[in-house]
This record gives structure tokens, C-alpha cells and sequence, in this order.
């Protein structure tokens, strides 16, 4: 890979990193039994900036699915 490449890559992982932490902390708060409304609420708003467009609407059903039986 060229060094433009490398950057790009650097880039892209770090999103995913950002998007896995995310998720990782929301559900140690389901954990904890400390995951709010509000917690849900900016998670969706959050979690969507990583998702293709098309992709966003099938997401959110299956949080809004999650959100009504987290225990699955």
C-alpha cells in the first residue's frame, strides 16, 4: 500500500474501532442494568454516522427489536 493507502485504511479502522467501542459500552450498561432512554436515544444517532444509507432503516428496526427484548 502507498502511503495514501496506509492513511485511508488508518481511517477507516479507527471508525470501526470507534463504532465496536461504542457498542461495547452501551451494552455494559444493559449489563449493569444503568442503560437509559437517553443512552438508546444517542446511540441511535451515533451508530447511524457509521452505516451505509441504505443500510440505516434496516438498522433501526432491528434496534427498535433489541430495544423491546434485549435479552436476545
Amino acid at each position: 500500500m502507498n502511503e495514501g493507502q496506509e492513511r485511508f485504511l488508518g481511517y477507516i479502522l479507527e471508525r470501526v474501532q470507534e463504532a465496536k467501542a461504542l457498542l461495547a459500552d452501551n451494552f455494559k450498561k444493559q449489563a449493569e442494568g444503568t442503560f437509559t432512554a437517553e443512552d438508546a436515544q444517542q446511540f441511535a444517532i451515533k451508530i447511524i454516522t457509521f452505516l451505509k444509507p441504505e443500510k440505516v432503516e434496516e438498522v433501526q428496526a432491528v434496534m427498535k427489536q433489541f430495544a423491546q427484548n434485549p435479552a436476545h
